[in-house]
């Protein structure tokens, strides 16, 4: 893995909304290794590096919706293939205290996704999906995004990413299916209670998010 891209929005307003997810992610990330985050004017981004070979790190400050420009700038100039790229980011159709890995696949209504995948032609790059739930109202998920989660589950959350964290080596190293089968089988209490056969809460089919057009914060279907 060779960039690793935490999605969010820039400011004070955002920083704590579930849509920073990915944010919470990389800085995280950045902070329990030492990185440091700078902002490059370059490539529209905060970008920091593991050590001197190792990944780099990237907060897009463009705006949820326009995430594409700073990974496709960085993805070139690095000459780093998207198969080489992880995108961390929020999950609507996960219950928070949920974190999954995968590499392709549909965008799911993701306005950070779709412009990445526009930007850099392809949607074979890596995601790690952070859990947020969905509203009980289908129609409210741009809003939800933007607002910060309960208390409870921003524990979950945080407990999910800690557990993202521990394998993240197998990631650095290559062993994605060795990740996934730690991280997927190492469910939190909350999933590990649910009868099998009880479907993840959440109205709609997976993708039907709340339609926000634009180039601003939000996300869309």
């Amino acid at each position: 893995m060779k960039l690793i891209v935490g999605l969010g929005n820039p400011g004070d307003k955002y920083e704590a909304t579930r849509h920073n997810a990915g944010f919470w992610f990389v800085e995280r990330l950045a902070v329990s290794s030492g990185a440091a985050l700078r902002r490059d004017a370059r490539f529209q981004a905060l970008v920091g590096r593991l050590d001197a070979g190792g990944p780099w790190l990237v907060l897009p400050q463009s705006y949820m919706n326009s995430s594409g420009r700073p990974v496709q700038m960085l993805a070139g100039f690095f000459r780093i293939e998207p198969a080489d790229v992880l995108v961390v980011h929020d999950e609507l159709d996960l219950p928070p205290g949920v974190v999954r890995l995968k590499r392709g696949g549909g965008i799911a209504g993701h306005n950070g996704l779709k412009d990445i995948s526009a930007r850099l032609g392809s949607h074979d790059y890596w995601r790690l999906r952070i859990g947020i739930g969905r509203p009980a109202e289908r129609a409210a998920a741009a809003d939800y995004v933007l607002h910060r989660p309960a208390r409870e589950e921003r524990a979950a959350i945080d407990e999910a990413m800690a557990r993202a964290l521990e394998v993240l080596p197998l990631v650095l190293a290559g062993d994605m299916q060795g990740a996934m089968l730690r991280l997927h089988t190492e469910a939190p209490a909350q999933e590990r209670a649910r009868p099998a056969d009880e479907p993840i809460p959440g109205p709609g089919p997976a993708g039907g998010n709340a339609q926000r057009p634009g180039s601003g914060p939000g996300r869309s279907g």
